[in-house]
């Protein structure tokens, strides 16, 4: 007869038994995970790695790749003009886009994050921009709005940002549902103490929702610097003036695609994956400093 004591034991020793039963069984795990390996392989790892070998080739799509070493690197980064206006509007567009989405969705999110039976009006509202994306009727209404800015250099770009930013359902989404994890007793209590809405809103809001402000910061400058169908629709495909929209990956295009001088291109795609994982270590390495989990110490 089994004791009070005796019986935790005993459904131990059977969730044992039946635990190593299931792992005596890893070709079920094998199973279950065998499309996400081939899709990694065949649709992921595959083509970079080819990418990678035609880089360091001269191909045009039509005949057999011809090894020619690191010259495509060398004339990217000290032959071609274009590359560095590529590079430099590229970067212009990430510095001010992804910081100004950001600061509206946030703003939204905030503004929307209280009890009204309008609530769910409002979110659908303001998320049904993202749910277009970066569509080409999308583009081509803005190229018509903003017809007076493309044709000027220094307001092409603007346009191209405005864009992006007006696009800022998602990372909103994301705010929102970050907003209605922080304890209401925190504001009661910042309420009590005398803090005003500025100050409660840096003491509170942005430490308690820095996981949230990175996670939106690391996936907006990823999507920010692969930015195409904008750029490539309001500009007509040419860059826009004085290649002020030419973005990277509308150069890569145009390298790949239209030039055909697609080991150019890889070499190009190379650089930019590598540029990207840079910059997303370094943010990485910087959230040590602002970005505060659950349990940290202050």
């Amino acid at each position: 007869m089994t004791t009070v004591l005796e019986r935790p034991r005993a459904k131990a020793e059977t969730r044992s038994k039946s635990l190593r039963r299931y792992g005596e069984r890893p070709s079920i795990a094998y199973l279950f995970l065998s499309p996400w390996v081939v899709g990694a392989v065949f649709l992921t790892a595959g083509p970079m790695v080819w990418l990678l070998y035609l880089s360091f080739t001269d191909y045009d799509l039509f005949t057999a790749p011809q090894w020619v070493g690191v010259d495509n690197y060398v004339r990217m980064l000290t032959v071609d003009p274009h590359f560095w206006n590529a590079v430099w509007a590229t970067t212009k567009f990430v510095v001010i886009s992804v910081p100004a989405q950001l600061i509206a969705a946030l703003g939204v999110a905030m503004l929307i994050n209280r009890r009204s039976r309008a609530q769910g009006f409002y979110r659908s509202a303001f998320y049904a921009p993202s749910l277009l994306g970066a569509s080409v009727s999308v583009a081509l209404v803005w190229r018509v709005i903003f017809h007076d800015w493309i044709g000027h250099p220094d307001r092409a770009l603007l346009a191209l940002v405005l864009l992006a930013v007006w696009q800022f359902g998602a990372p909103m989404v994301i705010f929102l549902a970050g907003l209605q994890q922080i304890p209401q007793e925190y504001y009661d209590a910042a309420a009590v103490d005398g803090a005003g809405p500025w100050r409660t809103f840096l003491k509170i809001t942005v430490p308690m929702l820095s996981p949230v402000i990175f996670f939106n910061l690391v996936l907006d400058t990823i999507r920010a610097f692969q930015v195409f169908t904008g750029a490539y629709v309001v500009s007509n495909g040419t860059g826009g003036p004085s290649d002020s929209t030419l973005f990277y990956t509308l150069y890569l295009y145009e390298k790949g695609f239209v030039e055909f001088k697609m080991g150019y291109a890889s070499a190009m795609s190379w650089f930019l994956l590598l540029i990207i994982a840079l910059i997303t270590a370094l943010l990485f390495r910087t959230a040590k400093g602002w970005v505060f989990y659950s349990g940290d110490e202050t």
